[in-house]
């Protein structure tokens, strides 16, 4: 018998067999960590041993659990690697356990727990098999209501969902510092939740005057931010709904970060257009937003897309897709700058449209 009977014509070793694509096809397809990963962030596991090792008895007094079965639950996160049993029934953190303490720079914590906003979105992936037979939104099928009008008839959900909304408008910081703001004077945030990225562009160009246009709940808080950050005497609080009419109108820039992946092309394509409205003939419209291209890893993009189809009906795009709902808007592209954003890096570009001077 030479090489060849056992390795394969070339020498190769022999690629994964059936059983090795059932069993990779399982692990992907089970949902037993991933739900206790949730089960023992909204419990709040991880900062209960801050401290050093607490046994599963104890950890369930101080979590109103049953203690067996959270015994059961961290023995498998740690078959996992989240976790260590030091001994059976006594648990203490490890480097990946750390990262589900509440505040912790990656905010695993609250994106995970099911009493938050990120919880309850998650809940609607039980109902994705809707999303795709339909082409929309899955949310209210789960929920009742979607999304935002959700959002809207629980302040403490709303809030928990303003929350993660204000470090991703904090990560647009280093796009907007590789603009030119010299020849600005008034720049309005469509969409800017309760004013974070305007703090930070205010801050940075004391010559610059803000108007933060958002719906009325999500702005609630916006004058407390803008006031302790010392900017309240130069930026203005303006509320409506982006689909009814942008406002103010004549300022010599717009902002729309991380907006349009939420809607599908006919809405995004009526809020470019609403902009547009506001900002006139020769105004400036600048775009942040995911972008999905050949270079870029598929898998966050894809994930990022089924969760806007579900959630929002929304999508992700690349930046020929987003320049084509620029032009149905009537508004040409000045120019496109690829940047990443995030603790992850994730791909982002930073779209400059000019307002046609016949739209």
């Amino acid at each position: 018998m030479n090489n060849d009977d056992v390795t394969g014509a070339a020498g190769t070793q022999p690629g994964p067999s059936e059983a090795d694509h059932a069993w990779r096809l399982w692990q992907l397809s089970d949902l037993t960590t991933p739900w206790a990963l949730r089960v023992v962030v909204t419990l709040g596991v991880a900062d209960l041993l801050v401290d050093g090792p607490v046994d599963a008895a104890l950890l369930a007094k101080r979590t109103g659990a049953d203690s067996g079965a959270l015994a059961r639950l961290l023995r498998h996160l740690a078959a996992r690697g989240v976790f260590f049993e030091v001994a059976p029934g006594l648990f203490e953190l490890n480097d990946a356990a750390r990262c589900l303490r509440a505040g912790h720079p990656s905010r695993m914590h609250e994106w995970l727990s099911m009493d938050g906003a990120a919880g309850r979105m998650d809940q609607a992936y039980a109902q994705l098999l809707s999303s795709v037979r339909t082409g929309g939104a899955a949310y209210a099928e789960m929920h009742g209501r979607s999304f935002y009008d959700d959002l809207e008839a629980d302040p403490e959900l709303h809030r928990s969902f303003d929350e993660l909304m204000s470090q991703d408008s904090v990560d647009y910081g280093s796009m907007v510092d590789h603009l030119d703001w010299s020849g600005v004077r008034h720049v309005v945030d469509v969409g800017g939740g309760q004013g974070e990225l305007l703090v930070y562009l205010l801050a940075r160009h004391p010559h610059l005057r803000g108007s933060l246009f958002e719906l009325a709940g999500t702005a609630e808080q916006a004058p407390a931010l803008l006031a302790t950050n010392g900017v309240s005497d130069r930026c203005e609080v303006v509320t409506g709904s982006f689909f009814d009419e942008v406002r103010p109108s004549g300022a010599d820039t717009y902002l729309l970060a991380s907006v349009l992946h939420n809607w599908n092309d006919s809405d995004a394509t009526e809020i470019l257009r609403r902009t547009a409205q506001a900002a006139g003939p020769g105004g400036r419209i600048v775009v942040f937003e995911g972008c999905v291209d050949d270079t870029t890893d598929q898998s966050w993009a894809t994930h990022l897309d089924l969760k806007m189809l579900v959630l929002l009906g929304g999508r992700e795009r690349t930046a020929e897709e987003f320049q084509d709902l620029a032009r149905d808007a009537g508004l040409s592209v000045a120019g496109v700058t690829r940047t990443s954003r995030g603790p992850f890096a994730l791909p982002f570009a930073v779209m400059e449209l000019v307002v046609d001077d016949h739209s």
